[in-house]
């Protein structure tokens, strides 16, 4: 547990009255209540179609500490489905820590929305500021496109912060199309920061292009510029940041935090590899003793969970929605390939996800289902060293280059 205490991130959490009736609470030195969460060291990124319920229960059977993301919920969705608001923000108790990604351009809109949130009893509220989608930043007007007015991001982040008494935060990227200087990145940060109690920003480090590649594109193309993150940590030193974008393994997390990042989110890894990265997380990242936890254990539990939410709202979700997730459980593993391919053939007749199992994991080796995770694999525990000699000349102010003038 040295990681933590040495990082100094044990910051308290704040909650609405609903949920304190719900959890377990100590008293923070302010007096203000506080759920006995670890920081936020490690988070999944909020992902459509991916980071569902169903994702973020198997997430949370595997690591009790990694924060969780929902994917992005626009603020017109909540506040039009008003009356049918458990399909989009109803989870489960024990996904806690949980944060609701929001996104939308109206700022009554997404004050509304949050409120209506409220009553869900989530860990945090972040703002989307880094979606390049074409339907999301390109129609929509919002996403990564928000990054260009900064002043009505600070806007609708005090509107949101108004409307509930949970920490709220800003996922973004590094700029957008030629506005994609490391200034204009820090005056982004800087009039957020300022005017609104924003104080969690969650920095995809590479910029967004908005025309003419897809959302795909987006997270290879433009180059990561992991010095324009570490640029932050050092010219906002009251501020809580966390990197995001080519991390992909367990080693790398950690050199992202031995370099000073407050906590380290990683997106489709973690999805494509849940075994082997979120199976490392409490151990490797929080120093938690291991549980021994198995795959087939993790099963049994997702099981009870699948037959009980099997088409809960008509005829979904169905049991291809809720195995899902689970079909890179076993990346790389002996029985693998054969396990989908009966999955494939198991989802036509199979009614229960009882029964899927039954028809499917004959393909995987006791072995496999039977033992823990295996030794933390290698990754590019050298991918920060430099980084120091890398970094962009200190932020100034606007109004600093006027008195320096």
């Amino acid at each position: 547990m040295d990681r933590l205490s040495n990082r100094n991130l044990c910051r308290p959490i704040f909650f609405s009255a609903h949920t304190q009736k719900q959890n377990s609470y100590r008293k923070s030195e302010s007096g203000v209540l506080a759920k006995c969460y670890l920081p936020p060291l490690f988070s999944v990124a909020p992902m459509m179609d991916w980071t569902d319920n169903h994702y973020r229960t198997l997430a949370r059977i595997i690591s009790k500490h990694a924060w969780l993301y929902t994917e992005m919920v626009a603020s017109e969705t909540i506040v039009h489905q008003k009356d049918n608001l458990d399909r989009f923000l109803e989870f489960s108790p024990d996904q806690h820590p949980i944060v609701l990604q929001i996104g939308g351009s109206n700022i009554e809109s997404l004050a509304k929305a949050t409120e209506l949130s409220n009553a869900y009893c989530y860990d945090e509220i972040n703002l989307n500021c880094g979606c390049p989608s074409p339907k999301v930043a390109g129609h929509g007007g919002f996403g990564a496109s928000l990054m260009l007015d900064p002043k009505f991001v600070a806007e609708a982040m005090s509107a949101i912060a108004a409307n509930t008494n949970v920490p709220v935060s800003v996922k973004c990227r590094i700029g957008v199309d030629d506005h994609d200087s490391y200034d204009e990145l820090c005056d982004f940060i800087c009039m957020v920061s300022s005017i609104s109690p924003t104080k969690h920003f969650i920095i995809h480090s590479r910029k967004a292009l908005l025309n003419g590649i897809s959302p795909a594109e987006n997270r290879s193309i433009p180059p990561l510029k992991y010095e324009y993150f570490y640029g932050l940590l050092r010219d906002f030193p009251n501020l809580t940041f966390t990197i995001n974008g080519g991390i992909t393994s367990v080693g790398e997390i950690n050199a992202a935090l031995e370099a000073g990042a407050h906590g380290v989110m990683i997106g489709r890894a973690a999805y494509n590899n849940p075994w082997h990265i979120l199976g490392h997380v409490d151990t490797a990242i929080y120093g938690e003793p291991s549980t021994g936890l198995t795959r087939r254990q993790v099963l049994e539990k997702y099981q009870y969970y699948g037959d009980s939410v099997l088409r809960k709202y008509g005829h979904r979700p169905t049991v291809r929605d809720i195995v899902k997730p689970l079909l890179n459980l076993f990346h790389s593993a002996p029985g693998n390939g054969l396990w989908k391919r009966k999955a494939d053939a198991a989802f036509r007749n199979c009614t229960t996800i009882k029964s899927f199992f039954e028809e499917t994991l004959d393909a995987i080796p006791d072995s496999v289902l039977d033992s823990p995770v295996a030794e933390l694999p290698p990754g590019r525990e050298d991918l920060f060293a430099n980084i120091d000699n890398l970094l962009p000349a200190p932020y100034r102010t606007r109004e600093e280059i006027v008195i320096c003038a």
